[in-house]
Parts: structure tokens; C-alpha cells; sequence
């Protein structure tokens, strides 16, 4: 942590830790619009968007999700030598079961029966989304090892290292795009995927790297107490891995809906577009979940971290609403993502149903962070759960409402769950938040 006292908080400081983190998150944002642009650029574009769009990157995301939440566990757990060396070997064995069932999808008939069957995308995507599978494999390994690792980096005060990690994701990631659009022979979910595998792999061995010293110089042995137990463990990790499982379990089932509604050809290829510009501006959020974990412990923190949080949450709405009612919007959909004309209207309405999503996030962060922080994680899976049935009611009466187009109703999807998503996690962090006010309370009656 920076070397601060637990009564000295203040929103300079938040922001010193968070700002790193949200240039992270940022930087991987920018992935995905990159990899849309260059596939938009080359051959068959609306082909090679829905294959990546509609199957390659929700099968990557889902088989991967049981290790998404490393990040925090490691950010809250890894306070000593034996901690570390105990998730350091879960991390391995879960990376090496998670990637063995990737190679399982992408290389056998499951894959089949899997598209086809249960997604039912266009027939004219699934050999080319198989191709991206298969490059997509040491996607969940590397992301379980990197993860893991900057997690240690955020709880030890070297938050800077993660966008310098997420840097490298990016140019060794951003080369190979350069060079598939210069040749322009390169099937574009080709040039997109290794662009994405090679990026992961590279950060991956970048946190490896940068976290030797602190190992080395910062994370002690502390003796046998407050050691990790599997039951312990589980106690605390399964509620969150449920929830990342619950919460991408999305990515697919929308596939599968969006290939069932109208226009599904078109509303695959233009889902990654718009879904891209929206998770960078979702980002700003994302990024606060690790800062609350790891700040509010301190003493006289919960009011600073709750004031920081409102002003994060009307800088992503107004910034959202400037994209989406100036032609920058046209400028994104048209010029830096290179949609064909036909596509750019869609893309701009499927925008602006978006409109809630982001200032949601920062709010779903701040709830999430602060149960996480006081290890009671039980409604975060909850809140997953409600968010993923709301998605399916709406997707299932868009499937009904065959006439739909079915992007709208993607969008509409995702906005109303992630409200009720956030209802939820504010509903099951205001007993811990008013602990931290009780706590809090003295302290601001002496500074009073």
C-alpha cells in the first residue's frame, strides 16, 4: 500500500490508487475496438465480427470465468509468504483444468455440438470461429497466472505496475494486428485471435517479471496463524467465482438468443463493436472494485471512497451521453470501427440502450468492493444470479418477439439486469456499509 496512516485517507490518494488501475482497464478496453477495427478493415467483415463477436470471444470469457475473480482474492488474501504459495498452487491447478476443458471445446466434436446445436449461430461463422478457438488456447492459463499476480502488485502499493503490464498486452497484441492489416491475406478472426493470445501471453510473463522483487523484498513469512484452509478458501472464493461464472454465463446465452431474433447476422458482427465501446467506458468502475478491497480497511476511509465513487459514477454517465448525442458516435461506428454504412444506425441505437450501464458499474463496484472487504460474499453470486435471470426474460421475449432487432434487444437485456444487479449488491452491502460508518464515526467526531 502506499505509506500512509489508517486515519489519513483522502480522495488525492484514492485517486493515486485507482487511477493506475482505471489505465489498465482502459488499455484493455481499447483491445477490443482495435481487434473489431482491423477485422471491419479486412476480408469479410460481417463474418469474421460475428464469428469473433458471437462465438470465439463468449466461449473464451466463460470457460475462463471461475478464475476472473483471482484479482480480488489475491488482492485481499495474499498478505504473506505461505498465503501466496498456497494461491500461487491453486492458481496452477485451476489454470491447468480450465485450459485442458478449452482444448476440449475447441479441438473435439463438443465444439459442434456446442455451436451448432446450442448456439445456432449462421452456418457460415462456425469454421471460422473454430480456427479462433484453437488460437484462443493459452488465453485462460495466462490470464489466471497475470491476475493472480496483480493482485499481489495492487495489495503491496505497485498499482502502476498493472497498466504497464496491460501496455505490453497491448503492443505485442497491437504489432500483430498491424501486420495482418498491412499483408491483408490473413482471415481477419486469424490476425484478431493470435493478436488476443499473444497479448495475454506477453502480460502474463511481464507480471511474472515485475512481481520477483516484491516477493523478495515486501511479502514475509509471518508464521503458522491466519493460515489459508481449503474450507476457509472455498468459503470466500466459490461465492465469487460462481458470480463471474454468472455473470459471463451471459456472453453465450445472448449468442444463442441474438442468432434466434431478427437480423442475426448483422447484430453479431455490430455486438462486439458497440459491447467494445461500452466496456471501455465501463472500465473507469471496474477498476474501483479492487481500490475498495484494498482501501477500505483503513480507518476513516468509508466516507472518502463513497464520496470518490459519486463523482466516478456522473463522470462515466456524462462522458457515455457526450459519445452517444454528438457525432462522435458516428465518428466511432464509422470512421475508427469502420462499420459499412448499413451497420452504423444499428450500432448507434444499440449505444444509446446502453446509456445506464456504465454509471452502474461504478456503483455495482463500490457494493461489491465493500462486501468483499468485509469477507460476507455471499450476495455477489446472488446479485449474479438476478442479473442473469433478468437477461434471459428479456432474451426469451426477444426470441418470441421474433421481429426485434435482435442487438436492441441484447442491449435492453443488459441494461435492465445490471440494474437489478445493483439493487441487489446495495440491498446486501448496508449491514457491512454500517459497520464501516460505526467504525468511521469516532474519528469524525475528533476531526469535528
Amino acid at each position: 500500500m502506499d505509506s500512509v496512516t489508517h486515519t489519513d485517507l483522502s480522495l488525492k490518494q484514492i485517486l493515486k490508487t485507482w487511477w493506475p488501475l482505471a489505465a489498465s482497464w482502459l488499455l484493455m478496453g481499447i483491445e477490443g475496438p482495435a481487434l473489431s477495427a482491423v477485422m471491419a478493415r479486412l476480408a469479410e467483415p460481417e463474418i469474421n465480427l460475428a464469428a469473433y463477436g458471437g462465438v470465439v470471444f463468449p466461449l473464451s470469457l466463460i470457460i475462463e470465468s471461475p478464475i476472473i475473480m483471482l484479482l480480488a482474492a489475491s488482492t485481499a488474501l495474499s498478505r504473506d509468504r505461505d498465503s501466496y504459495r498456497w494461491l500461487h498452487r491453486f492458481m496452477m491447478i485451476s489454470g491447468a483444468v480450465l485450459t485442458a476443458i478449452h482444448v476440449l471445446v475447441a479441438f473435439t466434436p463438443t465444439y459442434y455440438l456446442i455451436v451448432r446445436n446450442l448456439l445456432a449461430v449462421p452456418e457460415e461463422i462456425v469454421q471460422p470461429a473454430r480456427i479462433g478457438l484453437m488460437i484462443m488456447t493459452p488465453w485462460t492459463w495466462s490470464i489466471a497466472y497475470r491476475r493472480f499476480q496483480q493482485g499481489v502488485m495492487i495489495r503491496f502499493g505497485h498499482s502502476r505496475a498493472v497498466g504497464l503490464g496491460t501496455m505490453v498486452r497491448l503492443l505485442s497484441g497491437g504489432m500483430v494486428l498491424l501486420l495482418g492489416y498491412w499483408l491483408g491475406t490473413v482471415d481477419g478472426i486469424i490476425v484478431a485471435c493470435t493478436a488476443q493470445a499473444l497479448g495475454v501471453v506477453s502480460e502474463a510473463t511481464y507480471a511474472g517479471l515485475r512481481v520477483r522483487p516484491i516477493l523478495k523484498y515486501q511479502v514475509r513469512y509471518t508464521g503458522p496463524t491466519d493460515r489459508i484452509t481449503w474450507r476457509l478458501f472455498a468459503g470466500f472464493y466459490l461465492p465469487l467465482a460462481m458470480t463471474s461464472l454468472l455473470a459471463l454465463a451471459w456472453q453465450p446465452i445472448g449468442s444463442a438468443a441474438l442468432s434466434r431474433m431478427g437480423r442475426p447476422l448483422e447484430s453479431l458482427a455490430v455486438w462486439p463493436v458497440v459491447s467494445g465501446l461500452v466496456f471501455m467506458l465501463r472500465t473507469f468502475g471496474m477498476a474501483y472494485n479492487e481500490v475498495v478491497v484494498a482501501l477500505l480497511d483503513r480507518t476513516g476511509s468509508f466516507g472518502k471512497l463513497q464520496r470518490f465513487s459519486v463523482l466516478l459514477l456522473l463522470g462515466s454517465a456524462l462522458l457515455h451521453l457526450l459519445i452517444a448525442a454528438t457525432p462522435l458516435s458516428i465518428l466511432w461506428f464509422a470512421g475508427v470501427s469502420a462499420l459499412p454504412f448499413s451497420l452504423v444506425e444499428i450500432a448507434r441505437t444499440g449505444f444509446w440502450i446502453a446509456l445506464p450501464i456504465a454509471p452502474l458499474t461504478v456503483l455495482q463496484s463500490w457494493y461489491q468492493g465493500t462486501i468483499v472487504a468485509g469477507k460476507k460474499t455471499r450476495g455477489i453470486p446472488e446479485a449474479m444470479a438476478i442479473f442473469l435471470a433478468v437477461v434471459l426474460s428479456v432474451m426469451i421475449a426477444g426470441v418470441i418477439w421474433f421481429r426485434v432487432i435482435g442487438l436492441y434487444v441484447g442491449m435492453t437485456a443488459f441494461s435492465v439486469a445490471n440494474l437489478a444487479q445493483t439493487l441487489w449488491l446495495w440491498l446486501r452491502s448496508r449491514p457491512i456499509m454500517r459497520e464501516m460508518e460505526m467504525r468511521d464515526r469516532p474519528l469524525l467526531a475528533h476531526a469535528g
